[in-house]
């Protein structure tokens, strides 16, 4: 990666993680702060805890397409600004319903896709997936990171201090934003990160990428579900005050990392991604029995927490890959926008449905809600097609003329290891998928070199 390239990556991932900060902050200390706003009920906490995903799974593809037209920056600059509108509203409530007002705000400054898009306008499409790397790396890093200063920074400030604190963040990245993030010479759709609409009916019509989106949103669900309960669990049985909940987060997270790590390279080294994403979905509905009939010792707690993250990590790292793979090559963007719509309407399915069943039957309630989610998506998880082990590799032709790059990529087809070459005239690029086992970086570096000799 070039130095621009290397400062986009990074500034993106920083304006990036700033904001999912905000979001996940709140999440292990919500409950107790909201006992005492008027209005609040174990159904209108898990609202305004999910509140942010619904909006934000309905205005991140049109905040993308709309980037194209008016550009990237300004609309990321009106989604910080919407955001930081949102944590100031929820910070000045005195009521459950104007924190649901302030989260449905937040979410509607909904600029993940466009950062992703501006990534792509300042990175070679041969470095493009580097730079995509980082940017995911600080989402999970933001997660980790939020759930340990939640607590402290509760104590201290308490949660209006942390949305106000939320606010302040969204305006840091702005400055990021304008002060690092280099200007892109021209804005492009690019297949590969954003969306397009014609290949909607594509996405939505292939049933192993639909198997995928379900099993994003019922991952996300089960988690913000989980955090209404698992806070007062922590809090009324075991008896850790809200302010050294840290403590538990903090050593949990570090050993589920440490678990991991060699799943998802078995899963992608040893081509066991199949039974390792199945075993993460048993592992999680058994962490969420383990949890309805054993969370009245801190150790057991602590050993459940653990399997249940390891598996979470799992399957956030393997999730995205699936995609990947399963994708047609030209419509990689478009199935990571559903995606990712997903994902953020299981937050808002989560939270609610979890605060209704919290309601009915406590912790109890919630772990059962988890444990039938995790259930439904082993039925839908298990009769996956084994998937390929590819990886996608752009090229770029715009030098050649349509008749030109079909025939370059006609000859890319019978390159032994390459499943689809597809030219997209209008952006320049054939778009390959590889068969990883087969096709090496050197053979990478060889085919793009060839435009020139078509």
């Amino acid at each position: 990666m070039t130095s621009t390239e290397t400062r986009a990556a990074f500034s993106l991932a920083g304006i990036f993680s700033l904001r999912m900060l905000g979001l996940f902050m709140i999440y292990p200390v919500f409950t107790f702060y909201a006992e005492h706003l008027a209005g609040s009920t174990p159904l209108t906490v898990g609202l305004a805890l999910g509140a942010y995903g619904l909006t934000q799974a309905l205005l991140q593809i049109p905040f993308g397409m709309l980037s194209d037209r008016i550009g990237r920056k300004r609309m990321i600059t009106i989604g910080l600004l919407i955001f930081a509108a949102g944590s100031v509203v929820a910070a000045m409530s005195g009521t459950i319903h104007g924190v649901i007002l302030g989260r449905i705000l937040q979410g509607a400054g909904a600029v993940g896709s466009v950062i992703l898009a501006l990534g792509a306008d300042l990175t070679r499409e041969t470095e493009r997936t580097k730079a995509m790397a980082i940017i995911g790396m600080t989402i999970g890093l933001s997660f980790a990171l939020s759930l340990v200063l939640g607590p402290l920074l509760d104590a201290v400030i308490g949660v209006p201090g942390i949305f106000w604190l939320t606010a302040l963040l969204a305006v840091a990245g702005i400055g990021v934003l304008f002060g690092v993030t280099p200007q892109p010479a021209q804005l492009k759709s690019h297949r590969d990160t954003g969306t397009v609409p014609a290949l909607f009916s594509r996405v939505l019509g292939d049933a192993q990428l639909l198997r995928l989106d379900f099993g994003i949103f019922a991952l996300h669900a089960i988690l913000t579900a989980s955090f209404i309960a698992l806070p007062n669990v922590l809090h009324d049985i075991i008896g850790i005050p809200q302010s050294r909940q840290w403590m538990v987060w903090l050593p949990v997270l570090a050993a589920s990392v440490v678990i991991m790590v060699p799943m998802i390279i078995l899963a992608e080294a040893k081509r066991q991604m199949k039974a390792v994403f199945v075993g993460a979905i048993v592992t999680l509905g058994l962490t969420q029995v383990a949890l309805l009939i054993w969370h009245a010792s801190l150790v057991e707690l602590v050993v459940v927490l653990t399997l249940f993250f390891a598996a979470f990590n799992i399957m956030e790292a393997s999730l995205p890959s699936l995609i990947s793979k399963v994708a047609p090559a030209e419509a990689k963007g478009t199935a990571m926008g559903v995606y990712s719509s997903s994902q953020f309407f299981g937050i808002f399915v989560g939270g609610t449905v979890g605060g209704w069943a919290y309601g009915v039957d406590g912790p109890s309630g919630v772990f059962i809600f988890s444990a039938l989610a995790a259930l439904i998506w082993f039925g839908v998880a298990v009769t996956m097609k084994q998937p390929r082990f590819t990886k996608s590799h752009m090229i770029n032709v715009a030098e050649l003329d349509d008749t030109a790059a079909e025939h370059f990529a006609a000859r890319l087809r019978g390159e032994e290891g390459v499943v689809e070459a597809v030219v997209v005239p209008e952006d320049g690029v054939i778009y390959l998928k590889v068969d990883s086992a087969i096709v090496g970086e050197d053979d990478l570096e060889r085919f793009s070199r060839r435009p020139a000799e078509a």
